[in-house]
């Protein structure tokens, strides 16, 4: 995984818990439900990428 993928990753995750807590704080379910969403997203680009480079390592 490249760094600026791994940067990339890391901000949408950040960027979806500050949603997510926002939502919660404003009683703003849209905007709970985009946070959650976007964890989601960075997760999953995060575990292609592991299983991209343990392919890498052997």
């Amino acid at each position: 995984m490249g760094l600026d993928d791994k940067i990339k990753n890391a901000a949408q995750d950040i960027a979806g818990k500050a949603k997510e807590a926002i939502g919660k704080a404003t009683d703003n379910d849209k905007l709970v439900a985009e946070g959650k969403a976007d964890q989601t997203k960075a997760d999953a680009r995060k575990a292609g990428e592991n299983v991209k480079d343990a392919f890498k390592k052997d």
